[in-house]
């Protein structure tokens, strides 16, 4: 969301219709515009403010383009047509709960109890892991220097996409350690690097030299095949989302990967992987990032050593089977 640079106010946004037309949408209300301020206020993270923005906005043509003036029902209704008609998943729905609840007891001050009524659990299913022959694999189909250089950094790292791309020149200072800046929770921490990745970091690094991003975008300019040195040596922008998103849907076909294998799940088999060579849970939680090492426990659930040592251990306590002659006449 930008601000015009004569008023300072957020301007008029738009969205690309299918077909590549470019949609011009109303102009922001104004209590809109000061629930976006509110949100730099309160340090939500940029993609956070983004995705409440969002939610809001889709509320709005209820009230002829303010949501500000419905009442607690109608957001009631609102939020049932999201379940029921467009199916939202559990998080997206916990996502729009929060939103709609920031700008509505939090921005203009209501006090509905709406938003503590609704739940929406999500399943407690285990995360996707891949087999290391399934990463090899992966990297075996990707062929662009960009792309397979921030999948491996990525895997080998245990990182999230958002905290790849931001990588900048100054954060590899110390050789064989990488700086996570402002990481989910706005938390900083440092991760090892392998030697081979490190090394390939520099030598990618090298190819277009930018002052200050490792992985520097190419725009739109990948569209028209259009993808320089030069290009990227004067990027304003790391290295989008959504061209590594692309890539990995891809490559996953490619290679003949799990349906559902997404970016996210490379992180995933870090740290199943990295259990598996017996490194210490706590180490693996703080490489990670997570705030909780519960967060990471479930990890133990996926490793191919913890199973077959549970399968040994299981088959070491079992009493043999006795082999009992048939009663007579059965």
């Amino acid at each position: 969301m930008s601000l015009s640079k004569s008023t300072r106010k957020v301007s008029t946004h738009c969205t690309t219709a299918k077909g590549g037309a470019r949609k011009i949408l109303p102009p922001d209300p104004e209590s809109l515009i000061g629930y976006a301020k509110l949100l730099k206020l309160r340090s939500k993270a940029e993609s956070t403010q983004k995705d409440y923005l969002r939610y809001v906005r889709r509320i709005a043509p209820r009230h002829g383009g303010d949501p500000s003036g419905l009442d607690e029902a109608q957001v009631r209704e609102h939020l049932l047509h999201l379940k029921e008609a467009h199916h939202y998943s559990p998080s997206s729905m916990r996502t729009a709960v929060c939103a709609l609840s920031g700008y509505y007891n939090l921005h203009l001050g209501r006090a509905w109890k709406l938003f503590d009524l609704v739940s929406s659990p999500s399943a407690k299913t285990l995360p996707m892991v891949l087999t290391r022959e399934e990463v090899a694999r992966l990297f075996s189909v990707i062929y662009t220097p960009r792309f397979l250089t921030v999948f491996r950094f990525i895997y080998a790292c245990g990182l999230r996409i958002g905290e790849a791309v931001q990588l900048e020149v100054g954060d590899l200072r110390i050789k064989g350690r990488a700086r996570i800046r402002l990481a989910k929770g706005n938390k900083d921490r440092e991760v090892p690097v392998p030697p081979a990745i490190w090394q390939e970091l520099q030598e990618f690094w090298k190819t277009h030299r930018h002052p200050k991003f490792i992985f520097p975008g190419v725009g739109r300019t990948w569209r028209d095949g259009v993808s320089s040195l030069a290009t990227l040596a004067a990027a304003a922008e790391p290295m989008c989302v959504g061209s590594i998103q692309r890539c990995m849907r891809l490559a996953v076909v490619a290679a003949r990967l799990p349906k559902g294998t997404v970016v996210h799940t490379l992180r995933h088999s870090y740290a199943t992987h990295m259990l598996d060579e017996g490194v210490s849970i706590r180490l693996i939680s703080a490489y990670l990032g997570h705030a909780r090492i519960e967060t990471t426990l479930v990890y133990l659930h996926l490793t191919v050593v913890n199973e077959a040592s549970a399968r040994d251990a299981i088959a070491r306590i079992l009493p043999p089977r006795l082999s009992h002659p048939l009663p007579p006449g059965k």
